[in-house]
Order: C-alpha cells, then sequence, then structure tokens
C-alpha cells in the first residue's frame, strides 16, 4: 500500500490498493441505498479499483465501451446519476444540496456521519469503496458544455439583412460564453426563397456571404452551423455547414425533405441518399483561397470532438418514421442540433416540444433553431428555439416575437446524458450491435471541467399560448414585419362592425400594443421601425399604443340605405378602443350612379327580391355594393396618406375566413380583395373566441357585443315579412339522409364557387389546410357542379343504412359518447375526435 498526495489533494492522504495490499473489507458506518438499475450497471463493471487522492473527486464507472460516467457533487443536474465524496469541510446547506441533487444513486445520511461541520472522516471514505466492487476513482472534471441557440427574422433573398442577424447571433453567443452556435436552416438565404433556390446567384450569393464569415473572427473558438442550399455536381442540396476556427469540418445535407401542405422543398432541393460514406466535396475556388482549405467532407455523419460528439438533424427528419438521431445517439453522439424552418399552425407547438423530449429520453442534448417572422410570404416562422436535455426543456425562446435576433443559451453537464444512457440497459445492448455512421474527426475540445462559479441549467416550466393568444400574437407580428418591409406607412381596413372586420381590427390593435411594449424594453430596431413608419420627428417615438395606431391604422365604416345603426356604432366604438383614424362613409351615392348607367345601357333596372325582384336581381344588387366598397377602400388607401400630408401609401387588409374561403361564400373582388389577409386561413369558430378573449385582455370591451351581434351581411333591404336563413345548424337530431343532403350542398357550391379561390388575398397561415388556390389548395376551378357518380354513392350509402332515421338519438349512449374517431389527414381539427 502506498499513501499519494498532491496539491490537489488536501489533508485526506488515502491509501493506493495494490495486488500486495489488497483493499481491506470494512463495515458501512453510513446507509447508502442503489436503484436496481444501478446494481445491474455497478455489476457490469470489470475494471479493477484505483484510488488516488484527488480533490474533490467522484466515482467513475466503466462499461465494455470504456466509456467513463463521471460524477460531480453541487452543481450536478437534477437528474444525473452520482456518488460523490468530497474531502472537503461541508455545512449544512451544501448537505441539503447533496441530498436534493443525487438522485439516481440516492443517500440516506446518518447525522453521526455528518456532524454540523465535519471533515468527511477517512474511515468512511474508505468503507464505502469497500462496499462497492468494481469502482475506479477519478478526478471529477466534469463535462461542462455551453450552448446557443436563436431565432432569426430573415427576409427571403434579403443577403444583407440575413448575414447580419447571423452575426449578431454569433457574437452574442460568443459573449454568453457558449461553443455551439446553431442557426435556422437556410438562414443565409431564408427560407422561403422558393424558385428563387432555382437560380445560381442564390448560391453563389450564400457562399460569398459564408465567406465573409469564415474569413472573419466570427467561428473562432465556437462551432457554428449554418444553413444554406449547396450545389454538387448538378444537384442541389439544402444543407447544414458546420465551421470551426475559420474552417469547414463538414457539410451535411438534408436527407428527408418537407414536401407536403405549404412545403415544396423537393422541387428546388435533391434528398441525400447516400449513408455509408462521406464524399469530398470541392469548394469554390474563392472561398477555398481565403480559408487555405480546398475541400471538405460531404454527407450524413457526425463530428468526433476530444470529449463529445455532435451531430446534425435538419427539421423534417426528426418527424420521420425512421430519424437519424436515434442511429447516431447508438454511435455515441450527445449534441444534436436540429436547423428548422417551422411556421406558426394552430395548437402545433407541442407536438414539436414533445418531438424534441421524445429524441433525448434516452439520453441526449438537443438543439433547435428556427425562423421567426414573415420572410416574405403567407407563413409566419414561429420561433421556441429550444435546448432539451435528457427529455426536459432547458430553455424555450419566444414563440411570437418582434425581435429580430433573440439567443437562447443553457449549460449542460454531458455526463448526465452518458448517465442516463449508461443506466438504461436496452441502448447499451442495442449500440453494441450498431451500425457505424461515418464521422469527422476535429481536434478540438469542447467541454469545461468543474467550476463552482458556473451553474447548470435547469428544466424549466414549457411556455405554452392558448389559441386566442395564438391568433392575437401570430398574425400581430406577421402584420408588422410586413409593414415595415413593405415601405407602407399604414394599414387600412373596411369595418362593418361584424365578426370578422372586429377581429382583424383587434390584431392591429395587439400589434401596436406589442410595438409599444418592445419599445418600452429597450428594442432599438423596432423603435427605428416605428418612427419611421410612424412619422415621428424630434426625438419623439411610440408610447402608446392608440396614439401609434392614429398614425398608421385607418378604418372605414361603408354603409349603404341597408346598413343598421347597430352596426354603424359598433364599428365606431371599436376605433375609438384601438385609436385608429375612423372614417364613417355612404357609398348609397356610388350605388345609385352605377344603377342608373345600368338603366340607361339596358333600359332595366334591378330591384331587390323583397321589392319583386328575381333572385339574379337580388344577387346583382348586393355584389355591386360590394365591389364598390373593394374600389373605394383601394382608393383611400392610396391617397388618404395624401391627404393628410403623409409619405408613402397605406396597405388593405381583408376579413374573410376560411370558412367563407372554402364555401365561397363571398363577393369575388369584394372586401375580401386585398393586399393581405391575417384571418384568411382562421375559422369562425376560433374567431368568436378570440373576440370573447381579446373583449378582456386587449382591453376592447365593445367585441363582446359584436361577438354576441347575429351575423348579417346588411346587402339588401329586411322587411317585416322576410326573413334570412343566417347558418346551418348541426345537431344530433339529424338523420343519415339529411347529412348526405348537407354534404351534397356544401361541394355543389363549393365547386361553383371554386373559380373566387384563385384571386384569394393572399393570408396568414394558421390551420394545417387552406382554400388558397395560388399556394396550397391545388385543384382545379372549372368542375362538374353535379357531381353524378359521387352523389350518387352517396344516396346508396344513406339507403343502405335507412337514412330515414336518426342513428344516435339525442340522450343515448351512443350519442353522448360517439365522436369523429381517428382524425384523417388534412382533417385541419386537431381536436376532431378526441
Amino acid at each position: 500500500m502506498e499513501c499519494s498526495s498532491g496539491p490537489d489533494s488536501g489533508p485526506l492522504c488515502l491509501p493506493r490498493w495494490t495486488k500486495a495490499h489488497p483493499r481491506p473489507s470494512l463495515p458501512i458506518p453510513f446507509s447508502s441505498t442503489l436503484e436496481t438499475r444501478n446494481h445491474r450497471l455497478l455489476n457490469s463493471v470489470t475494471d479493477p479499483v484505483s484510488v488516488r487522492p484527488i480533490s474533490p473527486f467522484s466515482i467513475s464507472l466503466s462499461n465494455h465501451r470504456q466509456e467513463s460516467l463521471v460524477r460531480h457533487l453541487l452543481n450536478s443536474p437534477r437528474n444525473c446519476s452520482c456518488f460523490v465524496l468530497l474531502e472537503v469541510v461541508l455545512n449544512p446547506a451544501e448537505l441539503n444540496i447533496l441530498q436534493k441533487k443525487l438522485s439516481l444513486f440516492q443517500f440516506s445520511f446518518l447525522s453521526k456521519t455528518f456532524p454540523q461541520n465535519p471533515q468527511f472522516p477517512q474511515s468512511a471514505v474508505l468503507a464505502s469503496f469497500a462496499s462497492l466492487e468494481n469502482l475506479s476513482l477519478i478526478p471529477a472534471e466534469m463535462r461542462l458544455l455551453k450552448l446557443a441557440t436563436c431565432n432569426l427574422n430573415q427576409w427571403a433573398m434579403d443577403f444583407n439583412c440575413n448575414l447580419k442577424h447571423i452575426k449578431e447571433s454569433i457574437t452574442r453567443a460568443k459573449q454568453a460564453g457558449a461553443v455551439i452556435r446553431l442557426g435556422p436552416e437556410l438562414e443565409v438565404t431564408g427560407y422561403g426563397c422558393e424558385d428563387h433556390f432555382l437560380e445560381l446567384d442564390t448560391v453563389t450569393h450564400s457562399w460569398e456571404c459564408l465567406k465573409e464569415i469564415l474569413v472573419g473572427d466570427w467561428t473562432d473558438g465556437i462551432l457554428c452551423s449554418i444553413g444554406m442550399p449547396v450545389l454538387k455536381g448538378s444537384e442541389r442540396y439544402n444543407c447544414q455547414i458546420l465551421c470551426m476556427n475559420r474552417k469547414i469540418l463538414m457539410i451535411r445535407p438534408k436527407m428527408w425533405l418537407a414536401n407536403d401542405g405549404n412545403y415544396r422543398e423537393l422541387r428546388w432541393f435533391t434528398a441525400w441518399k447516400q449513408r455509408d460514406q462521406l464524399h469530398d466535396f470541392v469548394l469554390p475556388p474563392d472561398v477555398a483561397e481565403a480559408i487555405s482549405q480546398s475541400s471538405v467532407p460531404f454527407g450524413y455523419g457526425f463530428i468526433q470532438f476530444q470529449d463529445t460528439a455532435v451531430a446534425a438533424e435538419v427539421c423534417e427528419e426528426l418527424f420521420t418514421p425512421v430519424r437519424p438521431h436515434d442511429e447516431l445517439a447508438l454511435n455515441g453522439v450527445e449534441v444534436f442540433m436540429n436547423a428548422s424552418g417551422s411556421h406558426h399552425q394552430l395548437r402545433k407547438l407541442d407536438i414539436r416540444l414533445e418531438a424534441f423530449m421524445g429524441a433525448t429520453t434516452r439520453g441526449g442534448v438537443y438543439m433547435y433553431s428556427n425562423h421567426q417572422g414573415c420572410d416574405g410570404g403567407r407563413l409566419y416562422y414561429d420561433g421556441c428555439s429550444s435546448i432539451v436535455v435528457n427529455g426536459e426543456v432547458l430553455a424555450q425562446g419566444s414563440q411570437f416575437s418582434l425581435k429580430d435576433v433573440e439567443l437562447v443559451v443553457a449549460q449542460v453537464d454531458l455526463d448526465a446524458v452518458a448517465s442516463l444512457r449508461g443506466s438504461t440497459s436496452s441502448f447499451q445492448e442495442q449500440a453494441s450491435c450498431k451500425t457505424s455512421v461515418p464521422s469527422v474527426a476535429a481536434p478540438y475540445s469542447l467541454c469545461q471541467p468543474f467550476n463552482l462559479k458556473m451553474t447548470l441549467s435547469s428544466p424549466m416550466k414549457i411556455n405554452y399560448h392558448c389559441p386566442e393568444e395564438e391568433i392575437a400574437f401570430g398574425p400581430g407580428c406577421w402584420l408588422w414585419d410586413y409593414l415595415r418591409r413593405s415601405g407602407a406607412s399604414g394599414y387600412l381596413l373596411p369595418l362593418s362592425g361584424g365578426a370578422d372586420s372586429s377581429s382583424v381590427a383587434a390584431i392591429v390593435g395587439c400589434m401596436c400594443q406589442l410595438v409599444v411594449k418592445e419599445i418600452a424594453n429597450g428594442d432599438e430596431q423596432v423603435k427605428a421601425d416605428a418612427i419611421r413608419i410612424g412619422h415621428y420627428t424630434d426625438g419623439q417615438f411610440p408610447t402608446d399604443s392608440k396614439e401609434f395606431a392614429k398614425r398608421i391604422f385607418y378604418t372605414v365604416y361603408m354603409g349603404t340605405e341597408n346598413s343598421s345603426d347597430a352596426t354603424r356604432t359598433r364599428a365606431k366604438v371599436l376605433a375609438d378602443e384601438i385609436g385608429s383614424w375612423h372614417l364613417n362613409v355612404s357609398i348609397d351615392g356610388v350605388v345609385s350612379a352605377f344603377l342608373s348607367l345600368f338603366q340607361t345601357l339596358t333600359g332595366k333596372r334591378p330591384c331587390y327580391k323583397v321589392d319583386g325582384g328575381s333572385n339574379i336581381e337580388n344577387l346583382g344588387l348586393q355584389n355591386i355594393q360590394a365591389r364598390i366598397r373593394m374600389v373605394l377602400a383601394f382608393m383611400l388607401a392610396s391617397l388618404l396618406p395624401w391627404v393628410h400630408n403623409k409619405p408613402g401609401f397605406y396597405l388593405v387588409l381583408g376579413s374573410s375566413n376560411v370558412d367563407e374561403g372554402l364555401r365561397g361564400y363571398l363577393t369575388k373582388y369584394d372586401c375580401s380583395s386585398a393586399d393581405i389577409n391575417p384571418i384568411g386561413s382562421i375559422s369562425k369558430m376560433d374567431l368568436r373566441s378570440f373576440l370573447k378573449w381579446a373583449a378582456t385582455h386587449l382591453g376592447y370591451s365593445s367585441l363582446s357585443e359584436i361577438e354576441a351581434a347575429p351575423p348579417t351581411a346588411e346587402l339588401e333591404p329586411i322587411r317585416s315579412n322576410y326573413s334570412q336563413n343566417l347558418c346551418f345548424r348541426w345537431g344530433s337530431t339529424l338523420t343519415p339522409s339529411e347529412v348526405a343532403e348537407k354534404v351534397k350542398h356544401f361541394f355543389k357550391y363549393y365547386s361553383i364557387n371554386r373559380h373566387k379561390m384563385t384571386v384569394l388575398t393572399p393570408s396568414y397561415h394558421a390551420e394545417s389546410y387552406s382554400p388558397e388556390d395560388n399556394r396550397f389548395d391545388l385543384r382545379q376551378f372549372l368542375y362538374n357542379v353535379r357531381w353524378a357518380y359521387q352523389f350518387q354513392k352517396i344516396d346508396e350509402l344513406v339507403k343502405e343504412v335507412k337514412g330515414d332515421k336518426v342513428a344516435f338519438p339525442e340522450g343515448s349512449q351512443e350519442g353522448k359518447s360517439g365522436g369523429m374517431g381517428v382524425v384523417a389527414a388534412g382533417a385541419g381539427d386537431p381536436k376532431a375526435g378526441l
């Protein structure tokens, strides 16, 4: 037996057991309990015992893969598997921390072992070692890793804007002490370039931007994952470029492309299909010369650093049936970086976060980065960049924000990952017979050792917004991005006093509140944009949302002889609550002028149905009013700034909801035709819930009355001998034949009105479905509206089930428990059948 000591060993001299002097068997002076799976782990270790004097020191377990699972004490994460002996003085507070943090190896401390201010007794140290077989004592050099991911508000094809945000995010990550920085998918170009990806210049400019990053000091001491398109031979790939210390370590092409719903990646990119080896990619000559590197590994694989392994998993790959991270984890990858371009969809965030947590429940660190904002199209990318460790969220970015750059940072201990994996028998067994994945060796260390000044990130409560908040903040932030990037001076909304236009007005009011709040929080970019758009001078800037709305938001009530005082009043009250510049206009004179012109041309003057006119006359008179409102709205939007001595123009907002679009319940080229529409993919039911919420939470109390009012277009007179059929009502008393008639009625009018979808206003996309012909609902617009074959099959089915009787009468057990079953693909309602 030898006695060793050193500068860090402290006053305690520990023995070094040798074959000549074996370890003695001593009784255990304190109680310790080990969970069953830890017993299995201990019993699987075959390394001999070697005790060295160190401070602090921890017990490490080694398995057949020679992976050292280092334990630590005071700064260990909550789920760390830990058995630690510290040869320093422990006070009661430290003992309390110790008891709380050791979860997998649990200690039951006895007062006789830990008096108020003891030195850990040497006998206890030796006894504890004697009680555990096959343990080796090593220095507690924890593998601490600081990570940074980000939400970036990029703009498709604006390379200056995008490069600025990338640089800022890297700078802030380095200032925070991070050694890995992850950015969104295709962040250099912006995700929404679409057919611009087919242009060679887009790829060329991407390399130019990357070269500017590499020749500077941006990547010094930090691993950066940067998304951009890459041309390899004749194929174009969606890639993550992994860079560090002014070199490109690896190019990882996306293997599974998003190609449904709003996504058309197969139109622009090729999926990488070669998984067995990495290829040499020859860098463009100017890049190669600038960074003194001619080629780089290209393909599916991971980077093996000296102290950990890191790999990329790009957006859609996380949601495929066979996910890369499972195979990579078995190959020893501990940190996964997911660069994404994921848009906002109502009630979708929990699905995304559950995927991150599920990817790490068997051990792992998952980093997620996303775009945030409107990058030039219909989508709003909803951020929520996150860092997840072992199934728990340690850091989460905002879902809706006006910030251009938002950094999310967490400090993690990779030994917590190794510990969890090492204590899972099935993981160990599958890792022993894994399929090898190619790797690139990087001669760098990313981790830092234990430091009492460092604190580890703790699990946090996930922040979810309710659907009403999503409707307020998502479209509100989208409208702000569109406004500040379009060059417009504000918005104009035809405000009818009904539910739809009032919802749009409330969303604009919410946008104004967000702007003022962000300025108060010190966001200089939002402040500069608001000063420019609102035309503030002499150092003034927005401090009140109503005052700001007065500068950038016009609302117009365009009434006729058919309009009611109730809707006119509701529109005025809501405008005052929001603060918009409100106009009350009568368009009867314009309608009369059109009718007089028509009478001059044809010799006939149409009448409303209640006045003896035909259905054709009645519909024609309604359409004239609706289309006049559209023309007047665009005229006011272009000329009112001039009237008020303001530069620029206003954008016209539409207010048709998704139900009207699907049914075609709107007039072609009426006020549904606008510049943009923030509610075009939101259902009437969700909008009514939003109105109730906004009445309280946005401070627009008149919305409660608007939500409760019966809907009416007010395009025709209402007489005492005439009633309007406002809506169909589905109920439990419908027979199968009645259901069939409603289905046929819907498809009849869907096909009749399908042509209207070709000119729908570009709308904020908030659902898994959309009636928009231009980008989403890719169907014909000329139909045989009789649907002869399909309707015949419906009639046959009704006859087969004896459809003249209600299948589940109201009040029956079947009627109470019945649902929609499993939701069909594309059904759009995430709660259907639940």
